[in-house]
């Protein structure tokens, strides 16, 4: 693994993680390129930002789920290959019912160039302590929809509030919310703002 990276496991006790990428689980429809196993990485900063995030999600009841990490430069570049392809139909129900594949990059929900890949993004949500239970959130994970953003129309009051307690949350503990995805964050002063790593997770 790169120098100034871990796995976010190791520091974060206790959390739970399923890094969809890794599985066949995610709007590609089989493992991404550059994810060899099932496990979640971040640069060491993120993984402290994210021990405040715990504990301030602790003190409520919640725990932390993450889907995604780091991701290397060469799972991108599988994301803009996937797009261009003739739709077969195997996710689109799921994931993006409501756009075209080729309409996944100009409309924000795949970038061509992405934080994750620099190490100190992350894609997470919260669950309850006590149950296990994940929060309502309104949405599933990678949902290409407008469903998806902060300010989306259309979801429970209760499941809005759940939006905005995990974005409160992260925003105290140093990250910046992607008005886009509620899932999505970015470290506001991460250490490697310009570089865009490609070391698979192994």
């Amino acid at each position: 693994m790169e120098k100034g990276f871990v796995f976010l496991d190791e520091i974060l006790h206790g959390v739970r993680w399923d890094a969809k990428y890794a599985t066949w689980d995610n709007f590609t429809g089989k493992p991404v390129d550059g994810y060899v196993v099932n496990r979640i990485v971040g640069t060491h900063a993120v993984a402290l930002a994210l021990l405040e995030v715990q504990k301030q999600a602790a003190a409520l009841g919640y725990g932390l789920l993450l889907w995604d990490g780091y991701r290397p430069k060469r799972a991108v570049d599988c994301f803009l290959r996937w797009s261009e392809q003739p739709e077969d139909n195997l996710t689109k129900e799921k994931y993006y019912p409501n756009i075209e594949r080729t309409e996944m990059v100009a409309k924000g929900y795949v970038a061509s160039q992405s934080s994750h890949s620099r190490g100190s993004a992350i894609d997470l949500t919260l669950y309850h302590l006590d149950t296990g239970a994940l929060v309502s959130m309104g949405g599933s994970f990678d949902f290409m929809d407008e469903r998806s953003h902060h300010a989306a129309r259309g979801i429970a009051s209760m499941e809005a509030q759940n939006r905005r307690l995990l974005r409160s949350i992260m925003e105290n503990s140093g990250f910046e919310p992607y008005s886009f995805e509620w899932w999505h964050y970015v470290l506001r002063n991460e250490p490697y703002p310009n570089s865009y790593f490609d070391f698979p997770v192994l």
